[in-house]
Protein backbone atom coordinates (compact mmCIF):
# COMPACT_ATOMS: atom_id res chain seq x y z
CA UNK A 1 0.00 0.00 0.00
CA UNK A 2 1.19 3.38 -1.13
CA UNK A 3 2.11 5.88 2.31
CA UNK A 4 3.39 9.12 2.63
CA UNK A 5 6.29 9.33 5.17
CA UNK A 6 8.63 12.08 7.12
CA UNK A 7 11.34 11.85 9.13
CA UNK A 8 12.79 15.21 10.54
CA UNK A 9 15.90 15.27 12.59
CA UNK A 10 17.44 19.03 14.26
CA UNK A 11 21.34 18.68 15.39
CA UNK A 12 23.76 21.16 16.19
CA UNK A 13 27.18 20.47 14.35
CA UNK A 14 30.76 21.93 15.04
CA UNK A 15 30.95 23.69 12.44
CA UNK A 16 30.56 26.59 9.70
CA UNK A 17 27.33 26.64 7.90
CA UNK A 18 29.95 27.16 4.85
CA UNK A 19 31.46 23.78 6.04
CA UNK A 20 27.82 22.24 7.19
CA UNK A 21 27.10 23.21 3.43
CA UNK A 22 29.79 21.86 1.87
CA UNK A 23 29.22 18.44 3.50
CA UNK A 24 25.47 18.01 2.64
CA UNK A 25 25.04 20.00 -0.55
CA UNK A 26 28.27 18.84 -2.69
CA UNK A 27 29.19 15.24 -4.34
CA UNK A 28 32.66 15.96 -2.65
CA UNK A 29 31.52 16.49 0.89
CA UNK A 30 28.85 13.72 0.35
CA UNK A 31 31.57 11.01 0.14
CA UNK A 32 33.33 12.33 3.38
CA UNK A 33 30.10 11.02 5.53
CA UNK A 34 27.23 9.20 2.95
CA UNK A 35 27.86 7.60 -0.35
CA UNK A 36 28.14 9.31 -3.87
CA UNK A 37 25.60 9.87 -6.70
CA UNK A 38 22.67 11.38 -4.16
CA UNK A 39 23.55 15.22 -5.00
CA UNK A 40 23.47 16.50 -7.88
CA UNK A 41 23.65 20.66 -7.42
CA UNK A 42 22.57 20.94 -11.37
CA UNK A 43 19.43 19.28 -10.65
CA UNK A 44 18.50 20.46 -6.60
CA UNK A 45 15.47 22.11 -6.74
CA UNK A 46 16.60 24.49 -4.12
CA UNK A 47 20.35 25.67 -4.18
CA UNK A 48 20.66 28.51 -1.85
CA UNK A 49 24.07 27.80 -0.31
CA UNK A 50 24.97 27.84 2.68
CA UNK A 51 21.36 27.99 3.75
CA UNK A 52 19.07 25.69 2.36
CA UNK A 53 19.19 22.40 -0.22
CA UNK A 54 16.49 20.34 -1.67
CA UNK A 55 16.79 17.51 -3.79
CA UNK A 56 13.38 15.81 -5.28
CA UNK A 57 12.47 12.81 -7.16
CA UNK A 58 9.30 13.02 -8.94
CA UNK A 59 7.28 10.22 -10.68
CA UNK A 60 5.82 10.33 -13.59
CA UNK A 61 2.56 11.67 -12.37
CA UNK A 62 4.83 14.64 -11.05
CA UNK A 63 4.10 13.32 -7.52
CA UNK A 64 7.15 14.02 -5.03
CA UNK A 65 8.42 10.22 -4.52
CA UNK A 66 11.80 11.57 -2.32
CA UNK A 67 12.68 14.42 -1.62
CA UNK A 68 15.48 15.94 1.13
CA UNK A 69 15.78 19.03 2.60
CA UNK A 70 18.67 20.70 4.38
CA UNK A 71 18.14 24.03 6.33
CA UNK A 72 21.37 25.51 7.29
CA UNK A 73 21.56 27.95 10.43
CA UNK A 74 24.60 29.42 12.41
CA UNK A 75 24.51 29.61 16.44
CA UNK A 76 26.95 31.24 18.03
CA UNK A 77 30.30 29.01 17.10
CA UNK A 78 28.33 26.26 15.73
CA UNK A 79 25.68 25.56 13.05
CA UNK A 80 22.16 24.18 13.45
CA UNK A 81 21.17 21.85 10.63
CA UNK A 82 17.34 21.45 10.04
CA UNK A 83 17.08 17.86 7.92
CA UNK A 84 13.86 16.24 6.54
CA UNK A 85 13.33 13.43 4.30
CA UNK A 86 10.46 12.96 3.03
CA UNK A 87 8.45 11.06 0.42
CA UNK A 88 6.16 7.78 -0.44
CA UNK A 89 7.11 4.43 0.35
CA UNK A 90 4.90 1.98 -1.66
CA UNK A 91 5.44 -1.53 -0.08
CA UNK A 92 6.15 -3.05 3.06
CA UNK A 93 5.85 0.25 4.82
CA UNK A 94 6.87 -0.16 8.40
CA UNK A 95 9.60 -1.94 7.27
CA UNK A 96 11.04 0.58 4.87
CA UNK A 97 10.22 3.33 7.04
CA UNK A 98 12.06 2.05 10.40
CA UNK A 99 14.82 0.93 8.00
CA UNK A 100 15.08 4.86 7.02
CA UNK A 101 14.33 5.88 10.10
CA UNK A 102 16.88 4.24 11.82
CA UNK A 103 19.63 4.52 9.13
CA UNK A 104 19.27 8.48 9.00
CA UNK A 105 19.92 8.36 12.81
CA UNK A 106 23.21 6.60 11.95
CA UNK A 107 24.12 8.71 8.72
CA UNK A 108 24.11 12.29 10.55
CA UNK A 109 25.98 11.00 13.45
CA UNK A 110 28.55 10.57 10.63
CA UNK A 111 28.16 13.55 9.63
CA UNK A 112 28.77 15.09 12.60
CA UNK A 113 32.28 13.11 13.17
CA UNK A 114 33.36 13.75 10.06
CA UNK A 115 32.79 17.47 10.71
CA UNK A 116 34.40 16.88 14.02
CA UNK A 117 37.78 15.02 12.66
CA UNK A 118 38.17 15.13 9.09
CA UNK A 119 36.16 18.66 7.57
CA UNK A 120 37.51 19.73 4.47
CA UNK A 121 39.35 16.90 3.89
CA UNK A 122 38.78 14.80 0.45
CA UNK A 123 37.52 11.25 1.49
CA UNK A 124 38.26 8.42 -0.49
CA UNK A 125 34.67 6.46 -0.44
CA UNK A 126 34.63 2.45 0.65
CA UNK A 127 32.08 0.77 -0.36
CA UNK A 128 31.19 0.29 -4.20
CA UNK A 129 28.55 2.46 -6.36
CA UNK A 130 25.15 2.38 -4.27
CA UNK A 131 24.03 3.27 -1.43
CA UNK A 132 24.37 0.30 0.20
CA UNK A 133 27.48 -0.21 0.19
CA UNK A 134 29.54 -3.49 0.65
CA UNK A 135 27.17 -6.35 1.44
CA UNK A 136 27.85 -9.69 3.19
CA UNK A 137 27.08 -13.20 2.35
CA UNK A 138 23.32 -13.79 2.35
CA UNK A 139 23.77 -15.78 5.31
CA UNK A 140 24.35 -12.30 7.11
CA UNK A 141 20.69 -11.81 6.90
CA UNK A 142 20.00 -13.86 9.36
CA UNK A 143 19.20 -13.78 13.23
CA UNK A 144 22.07 -12.78 15.61
CA UNK A 145 24.16 -11.82 12.69
CA UNK A 146 25.38 -8.64 14.10
CA UNK A 147 26.80 -9.69 17.05
CA UNK A 148 29.03 -12.00 15.04
CA UNK A 149 30.24 -8.49 13.36
CA UNK A 150 30.61 -6.94 17.01
CA UNK A 151 32.45 -10.17 17.95
CA UNK A 152 34.87 -10.29 15.19
CA UNK A 153 36.55 -7.12 16.72
CA UNK A 154 36.71 -8.13 19.95
CA UNK A 155 33.21 -6.51 21.16
CA UNK A 156 30.11 -8.02 23.11
CA UNK A 157 26.34 -6.54 23.43
CA UNK A 158 27.49 -4.26 25.63
CA UNK A 159 29.80 -2.47 23.10
CA UNK A 160 29.49 1.87 23.70
CA UNK A 161 31.23 4.45 22.36
CA UNK A 162 34.99 5.19 23.32
CA UNK A 163 35.51 1.42 23.35
CA UNK A 164 38.74 0.15 20.89
CA UNK A 165 39.28 -2.10 18.69
CA UNK A 166 42.03 -3.34 15.76
CA UNK A 167 40.98 -3.47 12.50
CA UNK A 168 42.94 -6.24 10.36
CA UNK A 169 42.51 -6.99 7.28
CA UNK A 170 44.29 -8.90 4.33
CA UNK A 171 47.30 -7.06 2.67
CA UNK A 172 45.97 -3.61 5.04
CA UNK A 173 48.32 -2.46 7.79
CA UNK A 174 46.35 -2.94 11.02
CA UNK A 175 45.06 -0.01 12.51
CA UNK A 176 43.69 0.98 16.06
CA UNK A 177 40.03 2.34 16.31
CA UNK A 178 37.54 4.07 18.61
CA UNK A 179 33.73 2.98 19.09
CA UNK A 180 31.85 6.09 17.94
CA UNK A 181 28.69 4.78 17.27
CA UNK A 182 26.99 1.54 19.13
CA UNK A 183 23.61 0.01 18.44
CA UNK A 184 22.36 -3.39 18.37
CA UNK A 185 22.15 -2.74 14.39
CA UNK A 186 24.95 -0.17 13.84
CA UNK A 187 28.65 0.30 14.15
CA UNK A 188 30.60 2.86 13.75
CA UNK A 189 34.66 2.99 13.77
CA UNK A 190 37.35 5.72 14.02
CA UNK A 191 40.46 5.83 13.21
CA UNK A 192 43.26 8.80 12.86
CA UNK A 193 42.66 7.97 8.60
CA UNK A 194 38.92 8.01 8.41
CA UNK A 195 35.65 6.37 9.27
CA UNK A 196 33.95 2.57 9.11
CA UNK A 197 30.82 2.09 8.92
CA UNK A 198 29.10 -1.30 9.69
CA UNK A 199 24.84 -1.75 8.90
CA UNK A 200 23.66 -4.87 10.90
CA UNK A 201 20.42 -5.23 8.70
CA UNK A 202 18.66 -8.62 9.69
CA UNK A 203 16.06 -6.29 11.19
CA UNK A 204 14.92 -5.56 7.98
CA UNK A 205 15.78 -9.33 6.31
CA UNK A 206 18.97 -8.00 4.78
CA UNK A 207 22.52 -8.93 4.81
CA UNK A 208 25.16 -6.79 6.77
CA UNK A 209 26.74 -4.01 5.19
CA UNK A 210 29.75 -1.96 5.38
CA UNK A 211 31.08 1.30 4.04
CA UNK A 212 34.06 3.38 4.93
CA UNK A 213 35.46 7.06 4.77
CA UNK A 214 39.00 7.70 4.22
CA UNK A 215 41.25 10.40 3.86
CA UNK A 216 44.65 9.50 4.10
CA UNK A 217 46.58 10.23 0.99
CA UNK A 218 47.37 7.47 -1.82
CA UNK A 219 44.28 5.13 -0.85
CA UNK A 220 44.13 2.24 -3.04
CA UNK A 221 40.23 2.26 -3.28
CA UNK A 222 39.88 -1.10 -5.17
CA UNK A 223 42.16 -3.36 -2.44
CA UNK A 224 40.44 -2.17 0.04
CA UNK A 225 37.32 -2.86 -1.39
CA UNK A 226 38.70 -6.58 -2.04
CA UNK A 227 39.95 -6.59 1.94
CA UNK A 228 37.08 -5.45 3.65
CA UNK A 229 34.76 -7.66 1.32
CA UNK A 230 37.09 -10.77 2.20
CA UNK A 231 36.62 -9.65 5.85
CA UNK A 232 32.90 -9.88 5.45
CA UNK A 233 32.47 -12.99 3.88
CA UNK A 234 35.35 -14.41 6.30
CA UNK A 235 32.84 -13.40 9.29
CA UNK A 236 29.94 -15.17 7.78
CA UNK A 237 32.03 -18.08 6.73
Amino acid sequence: MTREFEIRRELELPATPEEVWAAVATPEGNEGWLFPGLVDPEQAAVYEPPHRFVIRMEGEDGSIINSIEDVIEARGGTTVLRYVHSGILTEDWDNQYDAADLHTDFYLHTLGQYLAHFTGRRATYIGGEGSDGLVGPESSSAPGSFEKVKGAFGLDGDAAAGDTVRIELEGIAPQEAVVDYATPHFLGLRTNEGLIRIFGRERWNLPTGMSGHLFADGVDRERTERAWQAWLNGVFA
